[in-house]
C-alpha cells in the first residue's frame, strides 16, 4: 500500500512523551537540592555541574484524548519519570493529543486556514510543563513511543509571574529556565493568498487621455504594491512601514489587516501589541488570538479596548487557550461584535460558568466551539434557542452538563441547520436523545460520539442513525463496545458518502460486514479498527490490498 501521508514523522499520534532536561546550574554557587543531580555527594553543585530532572508538573494544554478525571491518554503523564519507555505503542499510562495526522482538516468541520500565517508556525498543539530547578539547558530529551517527531519547537521561561522575559527558544545553552512548553506540528499545513484590489473613486467625467494613462499607471503601481505586501507576515509589515512615507501608508492600510493571524506570536504579544495594532485593524474579519494573553501578558481592559475599536466587523474569533479571558470579555465580545460568525473558546476551562450565558446574545453564530469548557446546562440551552442559525457546533469534554438528551432535544428543535456536532466524551447521552438529532438534524454530515459508554447498539440508536442521516461523512463511535454487524451493514446501505469511521475498541464487528462497508463506501479514506478483537492484522493485509485508497488504522502495543 502506497504511503497515505507525505510525511508520518509529524503525526502527533505519539503514545508518550517525556521531556528531560541536562542542564547547567543557574548561577555560581545556586544550592541545587535534585535527588538526580550527578554531584550527588554535594549539598552545594558548581556552576558547571549537570542536572537531570523531570517534568515536575503539566501546567497547561491546549487538548488530549483522555477524559478531565482520568489519568489515562492526559498530557498529566508527562510528569515525572517515565513508565513506559522503552516499550512503544499505544498505552493508557501515556500522553495523546485529541487530533492526529490530516483526517481532521479534511472534515466538515474543518475551518479554513488564516491568510499571511508565517510558513514556520506549524503548531496544532501545546503543552507547558514546570521544571522544579531553575537551569540553564543544555539539553531537552522527548521520549515518544508512537508515531514520534510531532514537537517541532521547544520554549523556555522563568516560572516567575512577575518576570518581564517573554518564552524564548531553547537551541543553545544561555536562556535561564524552569518552565518549558513545547509546541506539536500535528500535520502539514499550507498558507493560501487572496489579492485584494484597491478601489479606485468613480468619477462619471470623461478625464483626457493623458490623465486617464496617468491614473492607470498610478492605480497599476497601487496594485503591484498591494500585491507584494499581501505575501508580507505581520512582522514584515511592520518593518516595511518604517522605511518610507509611501510603503507606510500601504502598511497601516486596513485592508491589509482583513485577516488577523496573532496565534503565531503568542509568546510575545501583549497589551502594548495590541495597542499598537488597534489603529490599522478597524477592519479586521478574522481575528486569531489562540494561546495568547497566559501568565498576564494580556489583561482585560487591554482586550476590551482593542475590541471596543476593532469588533464591529469581526465574523470570525479565535480564542482557544485564551485564559486571560472573564465574564467580562465575553460580555464585551457579545456586545461589539453584532456580525460574528464563528467563536472558538476551546480549553477556557478558566471562564466561569456563568459567563457563558453572554454567548446567547451573538443570535448569527454559525460555529461555536465549547470544547473543554464549564458551560452549564443553563446557559447551553440558552444558547441553542437564540442561536438558531447555528451549523457547527462543538460539546466535546464539557463535563458540567447533567443531562445530554435534553441537549440533544434541543438541538433537534432548534438547529435545523446543524451540519457537524461533536459529543466527544459526553457522559450520559443515550438512545433517546440520538433519535432527538437524527429526526431534527437531517443535514448533519458529521458526528463525534467516542467514548459515550451510555449508548447501547442494542436499543437500534446506531442503525436508525444510519438510516435517518444519509449525508454523514464522518462517524466516530470510538471505544463503544458494542457496536456490531448490524450497525456497519446500515451504514454501508444507508451512508453511501461517508469518508471517516472509528469504531475502534468494538468486539462485535467481523470481517465480512468491514468488506461490505470498504465495497460501498467508494469514498472512505480513514477506517479505524484498533483494539477490534475480530479484525486482525491479516484481515488489515488483506483490505489494504483490495483498497488501497483506504488507510486502515490498526494500533499496537509491544
Amino acid at each position: 500500500m502506497p504511503p497515505v501521508f507525505p510525511m508520518l514523522t509529524v503525526l502527533t499520534m505519539f503514545y508518550y512523551l517525556c521531556l528531560r532536561r541536562r542542564a547547567r546550574t543557574a548561577a555560581r554557587g545556586e544550592m541545587m537540592n535534585s535527588h538526580r543531580a550527578i554531584e550527588s555527594n554535594s549539598r552545594t553543585s558548581p556552576l558547571n555541574a549537570e542536572v537531570v530532572q523531570y517534568a515536575k508538573e503539566v501546567v497547561d494544554f491546549s487538548s488530549h484524548y483522555g477524559s478531565e478525571n482520568s489519568m489515562s491518554y492526559t498530557m498529566r503523564n508527562l510528569a515525572g519519570v517515565p513508565n513506559v519507555f522503552p516499550s512503544s505503542g499505544d498505552f493508557t499510562q501515556t500522553a495523546v493529543f485529541r487530533t492526529y495526522g490530516t483526517w481532521w482538516d479534511q472534515c466538515p468541520s474543518a475551518s479554513l486556514p488564516f491568510k499571511k500565517t508565517p510558513p514556520n508556525f506549524q503548531s496544532q498543539d501545546y503543552v507547558e510543563l514546570t521544571f522544579e530547578q531553575q537551569v540553564y539547558p543544555t539539553a531537552v530529551h522527548v521520549l515518544e513511543t508512537y508515531h514520534p517527531g510531532a514537537v517541532i519547537r521547544i520554549l523556555a521561561c522563568s516560572a516567575n509571574p512577575y518576570s518581564p522575559s517573554p518564552p524564548a527558544e531553547v537551541r543553545t545553552p544561555g536562556a535561564s529556565g524552569e518552565a518549558v512548553g513545547a509546541g506539536i506540528n500535528c500535520h502539514l499545513t499550507y498558507c493560501f493568498f487572496d489579492f485584494p484590489v484597491p478601489s479606485t473613486p468613480r468619477n462619471n467625467s470623461q478625464p483626457p487621455r493623458k490623465q486617464m494613462q496617468s491614473t492607470a499607471q498610478l492605480n497599476w503601481r497601487l496594485l503591484l504594491i498591494q500585491l507584494i505586501l499581501n505575501h508580507l507576515t505581520l512582522p514584515d509589515l511592520c518593518r516595511l512601514a518604517q522605511t518610507c512615507k509611501l510603503l507606510n501608508q500601504h502598511c497601516y492600510d486596513p485592508l491589509q489587516y482583513i485577516h488577523l493571524n496573532l496565534q503565531p506570536y503568542w509568546a510575545k504579544l501583549n497589551d502594548t501589541s495590541l495597542e499598537f495594532l488597534q489603529a490599522r485593524c478597524t477592519l479586521v474579519q478574522w481575528l486569531n488570538l489562540s494561546w495568547t494573553g497566559n501568565r498576564g501578558f494580556i489583561s482585560v481592559a487591554g482586550f476590551s479596548r482593542f475590541l471596543k475599536v476593532c469588533g464591529s466587523e469581526l465574523v470570525r474569533l479565535e480564542l482557544s487557550c485564551s485564559h486571560f479571558l472573564n465574564e467580562t470579555c465575553l460580555e464585551i465580545i457579545s456586545e461589539m461584535c453584532p456580525h460574528l460568525q464563528e467563536l472558538n473558546l476551546s480549553s477556557c476551562d478558566k471562564l466561569p460558568p456563568q459567563a457563558f450565558n453572554h454567548i446567547a446574545k451573538l443570535c448569527g453564530l454559525k460555529r461555536l466551539v465549547l470544547y473543554r469548557t464549564k458551560v452549564e446546562q443553563t446557559a447551553l440551552l440558552s444558547i441553542l434557542n437564540f442561536c438558531s442559525e447555528l451549523q457547527h457546533l462543538s460539546l466535546g469534554s464539557c463535563v458540567m452538563i447533567e443531562d445530554y438528551d435534553v441537549i440533544a432535544s434541543m438541538i433537534g428543535a432548534k438547529c435545523k441547520k446543524l451540519r457537524t456536532l461533536d459529543l466527544w466524551r459526553c457522559k450520559n447521552i443515550t438512545e433517546n436523545g440520538i433519535a432527538e438529532l437524527a429526526s431534527g438534524c437531517p443535514l448533519l454530515e458529521e458526528l463525534d460520539l467516542g467514548w459515550c459508554p451510555t449508548l447501547q447498539s442494542s436499543t437500534g440508536c446506531f442503525a436508525k442513525l444510519a438510516r435517518q442521516l444519509p449525508n454523514l461523512q464522518k462517524l466516530f463511535l470510538t471505544a463503544n463496545r458494542s457496536v456490531c454487524d448490524t450497525d456497519i451493514e446500515e451504514l454501508a446501505c444507508n451512508c453511501t458518502r461517508l469518508r471517516q469511521l472509528d469504531i475502534l475498541g468494538t468486539r462485535m464487528v467481523s470481517p465480512v460486514s468491514l468488506r461490505k462497508l470498504l465495497e460501498s463506501c467508494k469514498d472512505l479514506s480513514l477506517l479505524d479498527v484498533s483494539f477490534c478483537s475480530q479484525i486482525d492484522n491479516r484481515a488489515v493485509l488483506e483490505f489494504n490490498g483490495s483498497f488501497p485508497n483506504v488507510f486502515i488504522k490498526k494500533s499496537f502495543t509491544q
